[in-house]
């Protein structure tokens, strides 16, 4: 067994402590300098500059964040780490997992630093080709695909993993009547297990996606499916997550290769010739260290599953909260603060409209906050347990609970860390309360500058969407 000392100490799971100084750093520990200092030295610097411009302030008291330099690094390091276990030459594409950040500017932005897409529905489709994504370059993933979705990517020439047999069935119906340029494989579940999070486990005895290998003659039918399809080049699987132990992630990658081995072997040629193994890896939600790293990932590939890597294969990648969560914040003002029970509450305009996961499960996507003072510094002071608490009308909306932090007051500001993948994603209309913007930020010598990624929901789109339009008078006509 290939062993990689340098993952001793990141098998990093959802239940991370989230210790309370200032910017949550373990007490007793003494901070290194890493990437991870870097970008946490930009991002105070962008907190200060978005309150000093205005990017957050009594109009727009809560908005997303987006290091545009730290998002670059982050697709350096990606393609650096498959280089060095592959020979030059072997196709590897690195397609973004667009439902992590939805967003047109973003998924532009990773065009550029040589990143392609993977697309799980009609809408994450149309906003990949509105970032200018080469069909070449996306990846149509679903366990729910429709027909004209199928015919839709049949016809760009989109690679297309199929999730079961019917959907199969509905591909080689497809193809007789059409001809495609689509590589075209079969989505496999290795059923290896879950992991700390069973909502986002995907390869479980029971997950609804692919095709289960270990059930009751289901190897046998994948095999056969190649056998009698030439065309069939590629088998997907996705069995990381966060939770997920790394060690877990390169056995599901493990089956899946020996499975393409197999079925070349049976059919007496290289008929698979790509292998996509999907994303997942996990994100250290605890500090601001980057670890696991996607380096680390593809050694403990290259040392278990050589023959991946050894330049036969094309691989297929498919990361997203690994590559952007490290380099989102969303910023929210102290509009005010109170006491319950002799404890601090400090509210604020982020809660469950913008943490929906962490509002709802916080056991399993808990948030380090950082405190910042009026003018968007660091705030200093003693520590006290206090409460952060959202803007809905419910008493579990809360980013954290019983927090250490210095004192907050009314016009401070809180910084949800670790926010660059989902939170900007899954906006949760609950009360009506508006969908706040997100704005890039890079440093240029001493000035810090935005750019506006998605603007401020207004109110005129919140009645719009409510059926306030042409359809306001709907049911009174029945």
């Amino acid at each position: 067994m290939g062993h990689d000392e340098d993952n001793d100490k990141t098998q990093v799971l959802h239940g991370n402590a989230v210790p309370g100084s200032p910017h949550d750093t373990v007490p007793g520990t003494t901070p290194s300098v890493t990437p991870g200092a870097d970008a946490a030295a930009r991002r105070d610097r962008a907190v200060a500059a978005a309150v000093e411009q205005g990017v957050v302030g009594p109009a727009a008291p809560v908005a997303g964040l987006l290091d545009v330099d730290g998002i670059r690094a982050s697709c350096a390091a990606l393609h650096a780490a498959f280089h060095a276990v592959t020979p030059p030459g072997t196709p590897v594409l690195h397609a973004f997992a667009v439902k992590a950040t939805p967003l047109v500017p973003v998924l532009r932005l990773l065009r550029g630093a040589g990143i392609g897409a993977e697309v799980a529905s009609p809408g994450e489709l149309a906003l990949a080709r509105a970032a200018g994504m080469p069909p070449a370059e996306t990846v149509l993933d679903s366990p729910a695909k429709t027909p004209a979705e199928l015919r839709e990517a049949l016809a760009l020439g989109i690679a297309v993993n199929a999730d079961n047999p019917q959907e199969l069935a509905r591909i080689d119906a497809m193809t007789r009547s059409a001809l495609t340029g689509s590589p075209i494989g079969i989505r496999v579940n290795p059923q290896i297990g879950g992991g700390a999070i069973g909502a986002l486990s995907t390869a479980t005895a029971t997950s609804k996606f692919g095709v289960p290998l270990r059930d009751e003659d289901a190897r046998e039918w994948v095999v056969r499916a190649f056998l009698d399809r030439p065309w069939l080049t590629r088998l997907h699987a996705h069995s990381g997550s966060q939770g997920m132990p790394l060690e877990m992630m390169v056995r599901g990658v493990a089956a899946t290769y020996e499975l393409a081995e197999e079925i070349n072997e049976r059919a007496g040629r290289h008929q698979v010739d790509t292998v996509d193994i999907g994303g997942g890896l996990p994100v250290n939600f605890g500090s601001d260290d980057e670890t696991p790293t996607h380096a680390q990932y593809a050694r403990r590939l290259k040392a278990r599953v050589p023959g991946l890597l050894d330049g036969r294969y094309g691989i297929v990648t498919e990361f997203g909260r690994s590559l952007l969560a490290k380099h989102g914040t969303i910023l929210a003002r102290v509009e005010y603060a109170k006491r319950a029970g002799g404890r601090p509450i400090a509210v604020t305009h982020a809660g469950v409209q913008v943490a929906t996961r962490t509002v709802y499960a916080p056991a399993s996507w808990p948030l380090r906050i950082a405190a910042f003072d009026a003018k968007g510094r660091p705030k200093s002071g003693p520590t006290v347990g206090q409460d952060i608490a959202g803007p809905a009308c419910f008493a579990g909306d809360l980013l954290a609970e019983n927090r250490p932090l210095p004192l907050l007051e009314p016009g401070d500001h809180v910084a949800a860390l670790d926010t660059g993948a989902y939170y900007f994603a899954q906006h949760y209309s609950y009360n009506s309360l508006i969908r706040p913007g997100v704005h890039g930020f890079a440093a240029h010598g001493d000035e810090m500058r935005f750019a506006v990624v998605r603007e401020p929901q207004t109110l005129d789109e919140i009645v719009a969407e409510a059926g306030g339009g042409a359809e306001r008078d709907a049911l009174r006509s029945l």
